[in-house]
């Protein structure tokens, strides 16, 4: 069983390397970890990020300190804080806002940079959770106050490279009821947040992707062997969902997830920064 599994993570891998500078919306030179020089490592190093999230965050610094161990040439230094401290390089990280209030997240992300950091980092990004993207919530709005607070980041600190990061999302189950409530035509809230969820990311993609750096969480978290994505169909399109084998839970990314996600966030930093 672990040959199998580790067979599944190899050509999982791969297919996922293979693909990257689709997934992240950037021509990528590097395709892979073990392509990106010492030396790009240490110039990476030296830099001040900030990383705004919430659990999902979480699991994706889980990931990087999990990928480290493996690959010894990548030193970052990961530190949970809202304050800089030094001169040296780190990959700052902490909580912003509430779930489910996306415009906390937004503002709360905004007063780390302009208030609490204590210095312009030469890169930040904010990542939202699937659950932002619940019930009726219009996504246009939250995508607008987003899109605005950011332009207005990159305009008072012109040395800022702002990193845009599309919604994750979740496992859809697709139960005979739901079945049912598609072919009667009613709505069907097992499908719409996830197609919510798309729906940000395409205005996020529309807007940024290829104009300014896009890591692209959802299509990764959605990505198979072979380049193949996880869809759904809902009111005649095309949704991504996640691939259940990244999360035990339909959410939370898992032990694979949190190192697929982790390996690809660290490519796009290698060929971004």
């Amino acid at each position: 069983m672990k040959m199998i599994n580790n067979l599944f993570l190899f050509s999982l891998l791969f297919s996922l390397f293979s693909t990257t500078a689709a997934l992240a919306g950037e021509s990528m030179k590097y395709q892979r970890l073990a392509d990106v020089p010492a030396a790009k490592w240490q110039e990476l190093a030296k830099k001040k990020i900030y990383f705004g999230h919430q659990s999902v965050g979480f699991n994706i610094i889980d990931g990087l300190s999990e990928v480290m161990k493996e690959h010894p040439d990548i030193k970052l230094n990961i530190v949970e804080t809202r304050k800089a401290k030094g001169n040296g390089g780190a990959l700052m990280h902490s909580r912003v806002g509430k779930n489910r209030s996306p415009d906390t997240k937004i503002k709360d992300f905004v007063n780390v940079i302009d208030q609490e950091l204590g210095v312009v980092p030469d890169a930040a990004a904010l990542k939202f959770c699937y659950v932002d993207a619940y019930d009726k919530i219009d996504v246009r709005e939250i995508f607008q106050e987003y899109r605005e607070a950011m332009e207005k980041l990159e305009k008072e600190h012109p040395g800022l490279t702002v990193i845009h990061f599309t919604m994750p999302l979740r496992t859809q189950k697709i139960s005979w009821k739901t079945r049912l409530k598609t072919m009667l035509g009613k709505d069907a809230w097992e499908l719409e947040d996830n197609a919510r969820r798309n729906e940000y990311n395409r205005l996020l993609l529309e807007t940024y992707q290829g104009r300014e750096p896009v890591f692209d969480i959802a299509a990764i978290e959605a990505g198979e062997p072979g380049g193949k994505k996880v869809t759904f169909k809902y009111k005649g399109q095309e949704y991504l969902a996640m691939n259940p084998a990244y999360s035990s839970d339909g959410g939370h990314l898992n032990h694979l997830g949190q190192k697929v996600v982790a390996e690809q966030f660290l490519l796009f930093l290698a060929n971004t920064l």
